[in-house]
């Protein structure tokens, strides 16, 4: 008898269902994984989930694992953690981190899921792409001892960023959001916070994660002359107007981007994907991460709950998705 998974799809653009998938099996240099958890990464997944990825960035935007194409029907998503079942006898039975889309089994080549280190439990490795977003973003930046960081957006990404400057020696970090309920937030990651009109300025850098305009104007006005923007968020389709008017010159303020597609430059001739990532697992050791998983349903929900996390309904910061144990 032929075996079968189960996996979520977005069928049209604002509408998802869970699909069989058959599934293969492994090869010898192949492994098959039950998925114990996965997590919607909030902004990408639900600007996925209303169909507005643009159409020059199709290709860009593919994740590693994805099936079918933009804007849909298509199998996405990237923050797995599952324990392998059948495989190498190095991987066996091993919990291990993967970029795979929602789905209940699934094969892939042995080199593209990576252990979860034993300090680091199940539940909370299905951050280790965003963390390892944070990674790439402060690769990028290189923040210096001494230095006055913003963090504008205390979403997944922001949060993650903030998280990981909190052991940065001697650094002034505060974390910059509309919502003040994200204090609390700030407060288990162990940085400042603020809303944005009270947010402290003269800054030598600012991480930008917010994806809104205003949080982007009001990232540059909280520089110091030559300070520099790290320009974290993805826009999609929609269009932004930024004042580079006014001071932006004559302070020489620079707006730089950062995407964790590819390694940062600063890093690239000695660092390779599964580096970065492994560093991700690594730092995902600390409980403080706990404080970005803030909500959780059955795998079999996702197609009511994506619509909710999407509209705003169900305010989250990772949702995360549980699966049926195995069978005994």
């Amino acid at each position: 008898m032929p075996r079968v998974a189960c996996a979520f799809w977005l069928s049209a653009p604002g509408q998802g269902e869970i699909r069989a998938e058959p599934l293969a099996n492994p090869g010898a240099d192949e492994v098959l994984v039950r998925t114990v958890c996965s997590a919607v990464s909030r902004g990408t997944e639900t600007l996925v989930f209303r169909g507005g990825v643009p159409e020059s960035q199709h290709t860009a935007m593919r994740a590693p694992f994805q099936e079918g194409d933009f804007p849909a029907p298509v199998k996405y998503g990237y923050l797995n953690v599952g324990v392998v079942e059948e495989g190498p006898p190095a991987l066996r039975g091993r919990t291990v981190f993967c970029l795979y889309p929602h789905q209940t089994h699934y094969v892939v080549p042995a080199g593209a899921v990576t252990p979860v280190p034993d300090s680091v439990p199940a539940a909370r490795a299905v951050l280790a792409g965003t963390v390892e977003t944070a990674v790439n973003a402060l690769w990028d930046a290189a923040p210096l001892v001494g230095d006055r960081i913003a963090v504008v957006g205390a979403g997944m990404v922001g949060c993650s960023v903030a998280a990981i400057l909190a052991r940065y020696p001697a650094v002034r970090v505060q974390l910059v959001d509309a919502d003040p309920a994200r204090a609390e937030t700030a407060r288990a990651l162990g940085v400042d916070f603020a809303l944005p009109e009270n947010a402290l300025g003269d800054c030598d850098l600012v991480v930008h994660a917010s994806a809104t305009e205003d949080g982007l104007a009001r990232s540059l006005e909280l520089l110091a002359p030559e300070g520099t923007v790290i320009e974290l968020s993805w826009y999609g389709d929609r269009r932004v107007s930024l004042p580079l008017g006014e001071a932006f010159h004559s302070r020489r303020l620079v707006v730089r981007s950062s995407q964790v597609g590819a390694v940062s430059p600063a890093r690239r001739a000695r660092r390779t994907y599964a580096d970065r990532l492994a560093l991700a697992l690594e730092l995902l050791a600390d409980p403080a991460f706990d404080a970005l998983i803030t909500g959780e349903s059955a795998f079999e929900d996702l197609p009511q709950v994506l619509p909710r996390l999407a509209s705003g309904d169900l305010p989250a910061l990772c949702h995360r998705i549980r699966y049926a144990p195995a069978a005994r």
